[in-house]
């Protein structure tokens, strides 16, 4: 979060050597505005209430500069880790945890495909049917760009290591991103060099 802030200040935004990055954060971007905006005018108001109670009113300051660092550390995340096209592959970020690297190699292609998933849905759902498994990176439940694989890929996520130990295999993932166009066109070139 402190990281994500810092890169804020610098404008230094983590993206591969010759690659380009693709934010993602539009559809969230208002109400994280709107969250940081209430949360920093609760903070006098809670110290004009407990002004007589001193424990009370530090713990509220503390509590209330707290939670508005973290909104926006999680928002300058989204702007300072976007989803990169670079040599190496494709990253697939998510605010302050998420970085799912994609090399080339195993790419078969990448299409705009926009599609809603309900809520609570998984980020990795199984096919029973053909073996098949999806990782989706959604903003607002959305995906728009679809990433299919010639082959199974293993991928890390936090805190969602199967069972059974290791990380799961997918072969097909879903993002989403503010400019789907620029981000097959980034993609494009490096496609083609590894066909």
């Amino acid at each position: 979060m402190y990281t994500s802030i810092a890169r804020a200040i610098a404008r230094r935004p983590s993206i591969e050597v010759g690659g380009a990055g693709f934010t993602y954060h539009r559809p969230v971007r208002t109400v994280l505005w709107v969250f940081i905006a209430l949360s920093a005018l609760e903070i006098p108001i809670i110290d004009l209430i407990a002004r007589n109670w001193p424990p009370v009113r530090i713990a509220l300051l503390v509590l209330g500069v707290w939670g508005v660092t973290w909104m926006v550390g999680l928002l300058c995340a989204m702007l300072m880790r976007p989803h990169t096209v670079g040599p190496s592959g494709i990253r697939v970020r998510g605010g302050l945890e998420i970085d799912v690297p994609i090399p080339w190699g195993p790419i078969a292609f990448i299409a705009i495909d926009p599609r809603v998933d309900q809520p609570k849905t998984p980020r990795v759902t199984h096919d029973a049917s053909d073996g098949s498994a999806e990782y989706a990176e959604r903003v607002q439940y959305e995906t728009n760009i679809l990433i299919e694989l010639e082959a199974p890929l293993a991928i890390r996520l936090p805190g969602s290591a199967p069972a059974h130990g290791g990380a799961p295999s997918v072969t097909s993932v879903r993002l989403w991103a503010d400019d789907p166009r620029a981000l097959l066109a980034a993609a494009r070139p490096f496609l083609l060099a590894h066909a």
